[in-house]
């Protein structure tokens, strides 16, 4: 019993300190796609629904930037060796924008009916990341005046629809946070350059096409 209570233990203790998984991971967005990254805030390790963050009411508990912070972002295979080196078990956070895609995100239970309705339509779309509570459709950079003029032209749009922009952040897999891991929906394929990721105007076309079409509900989250 105590043999097995102490693998346990261990297994544990492994999945907790990340590893190489995450390294590798960054080090495969940094220098071989040029995205960059940072390590987030980690999870309270006495309660997962807390953050390391200084705020008592984080929502995103370890899947945001803190320290450093978001401008710190890179794309150094050195600066992401040392930050993963110190902190092995640290979310990886992209900062999207400028060199690297930005997002689209919709609760998760809206978003996986859509992702059907897409294919089904023959719908082309770049990698999707997945967290327990929203998923994400990554697009190509966009600026606020192109975004703008988008939601501008639409009679509807869903607010729980989200836009991940220069200036914004997500959590990328294989990273852990307090709601759960992220991992791909759709994943990038395997020894490619960076991703192909389509515009901004046709993944919200088809989202909100989708959605009103079959009526799914997409509810504030």
């Amino acid at each position: 019993m105590r043999e097995i209570l102490g693998k346990r233990r261990r297994l544990l203790s492994r999945r907790n300190d990340g590893g190489p998984e995450l390294l590798e991971a960054a080090l495969t967005f940094a220098t071989q796609w040029q995205w960059p990254v940072l390590p987030g805030a980690m999870a309270d390790q006495r309660s997962t629904s807390r953050c390391t963050c200084p705020d008592p009411e984080c929502t995103v508990p370890g899947a945001h930037p803190f320290d450093p912070g978001l401008l710190a972002a890179t794309t150094d295979a050195r600066m992401v060796r040392w930050w993963w080196g110190n902190r092995p078990a640290s979310p990886i956070i992209l900062a999207t924008g400028g060199t690297a895609p930005c997002a689209v995100s919709l609760p998760a239970l809206a978003a996986s009916r859509a992702l059907v309705a897409l294919d089904l339509q023959g719908m082309r779309l770049g990698p999707v990341v997945a967290s327990p509570t929203r998923w994400f459709f990554l697009v190509r950079p966009y600026s606020m005046e192109q975004l703008g003029e988008l939601l501008y032209a639409k009679d509807f749009v869903p607010g729980s629809l989200r836009f991940h922009g220069e200036g914004g952040y997500i959590a990328l897999p294989p990273s852990e946070t307090g709601r759960g891991d992220i991992r791909w929906e759709r994943a990038p394929l395997p020894g490619s350059a960076s991703p192909w990721v389509p515009d901004v105007e046709a993944v919200v076309d088809a989202v909100v096409d989708a959605l009103t079409r079959t009526g799914v509900s997409a509810p504030e989250l």
